[in-house]
């Protein structure tokens, strides 16, 4: 039997607290509580989870600076809950290292699906060509799904065609267990990012991001696509995504950017499609 995973609750609101702590224990989870941003760090150090949920509100120090702080020592998913109304309270959680937002009151239910889809992303992606030879914007199989044969199946596209097929050379390479492109490598099997030989830190969220784009390549991948994929939801290709979910995502490809050193204009990995989405930018000469 495998170990249960681990969270770490902070909430200054006993009963917010109590309903909480009953929802990821029911989830299988090993739990930890705190009152306060202070201890709530402290939690975090002591007890190293794989998941957070944590009040944006707090007494002494907010969750934007408790997410601030976290960030400098451990990559679990931080989901916020948050009652207030401003967007930017939100995006600037999301700014500093947070994965995702439930906003208060919010069903015990909801809170529990959004915290086991944060446990179980999704690792992988298909490359998808229609019939005409163009490229399509893709979508992920349901993370649930598990493949019966060695046959890798592929899956429907979402919407019309946007790019003309890649060649061998705009196609990112495989490298041992990870993969590469323009310099930029990537190792699934450790979770490390690194260009050249600087290892570059990124939440689990911004690695899961970047990991699709590189998995897809020159593939349009909808800003619609990557929320619906974040929250379990790729299957659902008709599911209704939200403005803030949608904001969600650019937060986090902004934060990804910063961290690469990479530019929007003139970008060396991540690539803006207007009005679509994102892919990788193409091959360069000198790699």
């Amino acid at each position: 039997m495998s170990a249960p995973g681990v969270a770490v609750v902070i909430e200054d609101d006993d009963d917010i607290r109590e309903v909480v702590h009953a929802v990821l224990e029911a989830s299988g989870l090993e739990v930890y509580a705190a009152g306060n941003g202070l201890d709530g760090v402290d939690a975090v150090r002591r007890h190293n989870p794989d998941v957070i949920t944590l009040d944006l509100g707090l007494p002494d120090i907010d969750g934007i600076e408790v997410t601030r702080r976290v960030r400098e020592f451990s990559d679990a998913y931080i989901l916020m809950l948050t009652a207030r109304a401003r967007e930017v309270d939100t995006l600037q959680g999301l700014s500093v290292g947070a994965d995702d937002f439930v906003t208060k009151p919010f069903r015990p239910r909801e809170l529990q699906a959004r915290v086991e889809t944060l446990l179980r992303r999704p690792r992988g992606s298909k490359l998808l060509t229609n019939q005409g030879g163009a490229i399509t914007t893709a979508e992920l199989p349901p993370s649930g799904a598990v493949l019966q044969t060695a046959a890798v199946q592929q899956v429907s596209a979402q919407a019309s065609a946007v790019a003309p097929v890649p060649d061998a050379a705009n196609a990112p390479g495989p490298e041992a267990s990870g993969m590469e492109h323009n310099g930029l490598h990537l190792d699934v099997a450790t979770r490390t990012t690194r260009i050249g030989n600087e290892e570059v830190q990124l939440t689990r969220t911004e690695f899961d991001i970047l990991q699709a784009l590189m998995e897809t390549g020159r593939v349009v991948r909808s800003t619609q696509g990557l929320a619906r994929w974040l929250h379990a939801r790729e299957y659902e290709t008709g599911a209704y995504v939200s403005e803030s979910e949608e904001r969600a995502i650019q937060v986090h490809i902004a934060n990804l950017r910063r961290k690469l050193g990479d530019s929007a204009m003139s970008p060396r990995w991540v690539e803006t499609v207007r009005g679509v989405g994102y892919r990788l930018a193409a091959k360069s000469a000198e790699n």
